[in-house]
Parts: C-alpha cells; structure tokens; sequence
C-alpha cells in the first residue's frame, strides 16, 4: 500500500510540472490601450522568479495641443492556466508629465498607482498575445491626471 501511495505522489508531481508553463526571461511589444489618451504604449517584461515579474510601459503622445509621456512600473505574480495560457495580476505605480501648447494653460507632472489583471497566450514561437485590465488613479497639482482612469487593452509582444 505504501508503494501505491508513493507512486500516487510522484505522478501527481510529475503532472503539475509537467503542465507548468516557463515563462521568457524578457519580452518587449506593444501595449494598445486607451485610459487617459495614451494609445500605444511601447511595454517590456523581465521575468524576476519562477512565477514573478517586473512589466514597464512607456506611452507618449504628440497632438497639436499637446505632448506628454507615462512611465508605468508593475510588478506582476504570474500562474499558468493550460498550456501556453496564463494569468496574471499586479501593482505598480507610474509617472508622467503634460505639456499644453496654449499660453493661457498649464502642463504639468503627475504620479499615479496602478493595479493589473489580465490573461495571455505563449505561442510555440517566441510569441504572445495578450488582454489585460489595468485601472490607475492618479495626482497631480494642476488637474493634468487627477482621476480615477480603467484601461482595457490588447497587446503582441516578442519574448526572448
């Protein structure tokens, strides 16, 4: 009985690591939102343990009336699902600044925290797609990023 017991146990082992997806080292792509006029952002990973990692993200926009930048940092806990699908959730914080090109207004910088929530797919190809949710709120002095912000998006990225 005690043998039955112990193979019982190494199969058991040997299925959920078996079914436990690597994740990349890195991965660099692009992050397609739109919370706070921030389209595109170009977004890296660097994988930080076995099921941690860090995500940075850099949006910036160049409109007739203004121009801006966001830096976001999240640190991310990471689980497998099945197969190449995970999903993930995470905390950060970021910064920015706004610069209005009318006289009579102000830019200004602006800090924000941010949570994550989203699943994505590793293909067999140093590929993966991904969906995510990722509500900010921000502070500032001159009313540039004083709200509450939820952005839903899509993204590609090319692990390596």
């Amino acid at each position: 009985m005690k043998k039955i017991i112990l193979m019982l146990i190494c199969a058991t082992g040997y299925i959920f690591t078996g079914q436990a997806q690597e994740l990349s080292d890195n991965a660099i792509g692009l992050r397609l939102g739109g919370a706070n006029g921030y389209g595109a952002e170009i977004s890296y990973q660097h994988l930080l343990g076995a099921n941690h990692r860090l995500e940075v993200d850099l949006g910036f926009r160049n409109e007739r009336d203004y121009n801006s930048f966001k830096l976001t940092g999240l640190y991310q806990w990471v689980w497998n699902i099945d197969g190449g699908f995970n999903w993930y959730a995470g905390l950060g914080a970021g910064v920015g600044s706004v610069n209005i090109k009318h006289h009579h207004h102000h830019g200004g910088a602006f800090a924000f925290i941010a949570g994550n929530l989203g699943i994505e797919y590793d293909f067999n190809v140093p590929l993966q797609v991904f969906i995510d949710f990722r509500p900010e709120i921000g502070f500032s002095d001159y009313d540039v990023y004083d709200n509450f912000g939820p952005d839903l998006a899509l993204g590609i990225r090319y692990r390596f």
